[in-house]
């Protein structure tokens, strides 16, 4: 099945960067900062941000260490992951979002609250790896 708008999250158990895309023209966008409130993202404003943009998929970047293993952050963006997947009926698919920060923070000068650029950044992985 071809997914033609995508809704990426970068997640992080403060800040979780957005971004909306499409398989279409190849590109990504970022959007809005998540917030969380005691480790919990604040799944209204997620589902505002579903209904607004309808994504046919979601995109969660899943945090691994340069090797390739799992670190503390994988299990919860994975569990992040799952519930999106539970909450909201959408396909959902984990990208290794190895180097997104970093990409974030080159791509504007700024060294804090890049969350959106690197999901803009994942989701642009997802989108070359897929075509």
């Amino acid at each position: 099945m071809k997914y033609n708008t995508l809704l990426c999250f970068d997640y992080g158990t403060k800040r979780i960067g957005t971004a909306i895309g499409q398989s279409l023209t190849g590109t990504a966008t970022p959007l809005d900062i998540v917030h969380c409130h005691k480790n919990r993202p604040d799944w209204k404003q997620i589902e505002q941000l579903l209904e607004e943009w309808k994504p046919d998929a979601i995109i969660v970047g899943i945090p691994v260490t340069m090797d390739g293993s799992a670190q503390v952050m994988t299990r919860a963006a994975e569990k992040f992951a799952s519930q999106l997947e539970g909450r909201f009926r959408l396909p959902v698919f984990g990208v290794d979002e190895r180097l997104s920060t970093y990409e974030a923070k080159t791509r504007t000068g700024e060294q804090r609250e890049v969350d959106s650029v690197a999901a803009q950044a994942i989701l642009e992985t997802w989108l070359t790896g897929t075509k």
